[in-house]
């Protein structure tokens, strides 16, 4: 079945180009035999000229000239063939182009529509960027609350009685504190990442 189909596909356009090559072949091998048949008249003129025979001389010269007319006319159809043959395949390549083209315009119409236009890809890009300027700004709050929450840790309580009290390690639990607020803002940023990841997906 598929034999069938692609013997429909060659006879159109194919098959026409093939003609014309075949009959621009042809040509060649009668130009080639025409070239020999003229050498030929020139020798039997010559031949007959100097036997003295100036009619049959003057016949061969006609003879020849007549089959040189028809060299030039097979030129001229020659030259007709490869335009002809040149025109129709070039016809082809453009159509095929086109048809390349059209397919590749489609693809894209394809992808923009999946992907909601460039209208949509640029207001996620925009989302995105606002999401990461949000985590580094709320990065920097937290931080400086760590900084707080250590220094007011460091300092002296102001009215607290004077009892001996063992020591507290005050900069040990700020320092996991802080540690354990790294490690929960890490987790949040990187599920928002994957968020974000499965939007642009």
């Amino acid at each position: 079945m598929g034999n069938a189909s692609s013997t429909n596909k060659i006879s159109a356009q194919d098959k026409a180009i093939l003609d014309m090559k075949n009959q621009r072949d042809k040509l060649h091998q009668y130009q080639r035999r025409i070239t020999v048949l003229t050498s030929r008249e020139t020798a039997i003129a010559k031949e007959m000229l100097s036997k003295g025979d100036k009619p049959r001389a003057l016949l061969a010269l006609r003879r020849k000239k007549y089959q040189e007319s028809l060299l030039t006319k097979t030129d001229a159809q020659l030259e007709q063939l490869e335009k002809l043959t040149s025109s129709v395949e070039f016809a082809l390549v453009q159509k095929d182009v086109v048809f390349g083209l059209q397919q590749g315009t489609n693809v894209l119409n394809e992808i923009h529509k999946e992907m909601g236009g460039i209208e949509h890809v640029e207001k996620l890009m925009g989302d995105t960027a606002d999401a990461i300027a949000y985590q580094q700004d709320e990065d920097e709050v937290e931080d400086e609350l760590d900084a707080l929450e250590a220094e007011a840790l460091g300092a002296p309580l102001p009215s607290a009685p004077t009892v001996e009290l063992p020591n507290v390690p005050t900069a040990e639990l700020a320092t996991e504190k802080a540690k354990e607020r790294a490690k929960a803002r890490q987790r949040g940023r990187e599920e928002r990442e994957e968020e974000q990841a499965a939007m642009l997906a």
